[in-house]
């Protein structure tokens, strides 16, 4: 089998007499139903993991909170339950519900430290501080209703409380870290984070990057160029691999169709090539007990057994030297969907990935959007500008320069600057202009667009009127807008930045109006990319939002 060069470097560089590696599932701390997980059904869960047919080494369990549902600071079950079964511990604090939840979130791992002593604290793999709350107050997160989230200023802040805490105690010196999606991991926004963490927890689903080609065919490269991607953006912090795995039903997700035989796949070249290698947590050992959630992605069903639902026995080398996984990373920049949202103790919400149908497309009835910013104030700031290579025809009619209707949100921003050529910035939160940095935004354009107008959109509400963003601007000039002939990457630098395709013209900006760039045949079922650059001395740093009222670039549709 061929492995990414992230996953071969790392096997090389494990001696014979290396730490142990962790192998195991996520686990929530209540039942579908909303009960809480309790220690007997804890032990049963961690007992069928270490004897699933066809498999060996699950000894270990990821969770999401330190706290027993139903209580304000007690320890969670799971613990006397990993103690009696032997299970390792990947711990969790939530930490998207502000200092008081993690004062009890701390309380409650003191507690355990102080009654179990080093029964627990011998099984500790690793303390992770929050899970994707960076993400959940990404633009993505934002878009897909993911819940509430942190500020990496938060969560280096309770890393450090953390750190102190288990000063001094048994615990003291266990590695602590954070884990949320690759897509945070490499937005340069959350650096500080990468810092402060012992470790780095990577949570990735092929199956959710529906504004992809993202088959089961595609599923081991998309992963591992999301793993390479981590590795790189990280420096010499570990990766661990938090989350994944394949749905066994559910919705389909662009072409993403959920089965126990493409779970098996996905295991097969996903899961098989990691394990031993990299510690993982898969997930999920059960997610429907007593209900079945829509996704699933359960190797087991509603009743516990040894026997999975799907074969888990991993291929011989010889039988899967077809597997591929590329070893560079890719172009891939779609945003993943989140697997936690804002309820640290639902089994399937704190870790099945919450936005299970919901498109980048958004048709928004909400007619707080078109707040975006004085409607008496649409500026067209260019003709109609047929694309070559879009389907339909373009109109003479410009689509809205508000977020009322049917819009498109950027799903990947790249900043690069002329004055360090080749270093990539990699994925950012803000649109930033400047007298030597552009902007690169990707949108991905659906099939279902197909004979539409497509309408480049730049929104600029006052700053009175931002609720959930703000922006710096300074200088004079204009906004200068192209088209490029391909989208960026995590990895584009100015250096390589695509060439330009077509140019849009300048638009002087001013707070408290809208423009439309451009309008043109919508470019259906294609990944599109448009660079903004500033003339004169214009610097312009805002934040991408698309709450009420929205600021930034966006596609109209109409």
């Amino acid at each position: 089998m061929l492995l990414s060069a992230s996953v071969l470097a790392l096997a090389a560089s494990i001696p014979i007499c290396s730490a142990q590696v962790f192998q195991g599932f996520n686990y929530g701390s209540t039942n579908t139903d909303g009960s809480a997980v309790v220690q007997s059904y804890y032990e049963s869960l961690f007992t069928t993991a270490q004897n699933l047919v066809g498999t060996s080494g699950f000894t270990s369990a990821r969770l999401y909170t330190m706290i027993q549902p139903g209580t304000p600071n007690t320890p969670i079950e799971a613990i006397p339950a990993a103690i009696s079964t032997k299970t390792s511990l990947l711990l969790g604090l939530w930490a998207s519900a502000g200092q008081e939840n993690i004062n009890n979130e701390i309380a409650a791992l003191k507690s355990a430290i102080g009654t179990y002593g080093s029964a627990f604290t011998d099984l500790i793999a690793g303390i992770s501080v929050g899970s994707e709350d960076l993400y959940r107050i990404s633009p993505t997160g934002i878009i897909n209703k993911s819940g509430v989230g942190a500020e990496p200023t938060d969560i280096v802040n309770y890393i450090n409380q953390v750190k102190v805490a288990i000063s001094g105690t048994p615990a003291s010196g266990k590695p602590v870290g954070h884990v949320d999606t690759w897509t945070a991991w490499v937005n340069g926004s959350n650096d500080a984070v990468i810092s402060a963490s012992d470790f780095i927890g990577m949570d990735a689903y092929p199956y959710f990057q529906n504004t992809m080609a993202n088959s089961i065919e595609a599923g081991n490269s998309l992963f591992f160029d999301a793993y390479d991607a981590t590795v790189a953006a990280v420096g010499s912090k570990s990766v661990w691999i938090t989350e994944t795995g394949w749905p066994i039903g559910g919705p389909t997700e662009n072409q993403a169709v959920p089965s126990t035989e493409n779970a098996k796949t996905y295991w097969d070249q996903v899961g098989c090539s990691v394990f031993g290698k990299i510690n993982t947590f898969w997930y999920t050992l059960q997610d429907s007990y007593p209900n079945t959630p829509s996704p699933s992605f359960g190797i087991v069903g509603t009743t516990l057994s040894d026997t999975p639902l799907y074969d888990l026995t991993c291929p011989s080398a010889s039988s899967s030297e077809s597997l591929s996984v590329t070893s560079t990373v890719s172009s891939v920049a779609s945003s993943v969907p989140a697997s936690s949202s804002a309820d640290p103790t639902t089994m399937v919400t704190s870790t099945v990935p919450a936005t299970t149908s919901a498109p980048v497309s958004i048709a928004a009835p909400d007619p707080l959007s078109s707040a975006a910013s004085d409607p008496s104030a649409t500026i067209t700031s260019t003709s109609i500008l047929p694309s070559a290579t879009a389907t339909g025809t373009a109109t003479g009619t410009s689509c809205p320069a508000d977020l009322a209707g049917t819009y498109e949100f950027p799903y990947l921003i790249i900043p690069v600057d002329s004055t360090t050529p080749k270093t990539a910035k990699g994925t950012s939160y803000n649109g930033i202009v400047s007298p030597t940095v552009s902007s690169i935004f990707n949108f991905d354009i659906p099939a279902s667009y197909a004979g539409k107008a497509c309408s480049l959109v730049f929104l600029f509400p006052t700053q009175g009127k931002l609720v959930t963003s703000s922006y710096d601007l300074s200088g004079t000039g204009a906004l200068n807008a192209t088209q490029l002939t391909g989208p960026a990457s995590s990895s584009t630098s100015y250096s390589t930045t695509p060439a330009v395709k077509s140019a849009l013209g300048t638009t002087s900006i001013a707070p408290g109006n809208s423009y439309v760039i451009a309008t043109q045949a919508c470019a259906a079922g294609q990944t599109i990319a448009y660079e903004l650059s500033a003339t004169d001395t214009l610097a312009l740093n805002y934040f991408q939002n698309m709450g009420a009222p929205a600021i930034g670039l966006y596609i109209t549709v109409c």
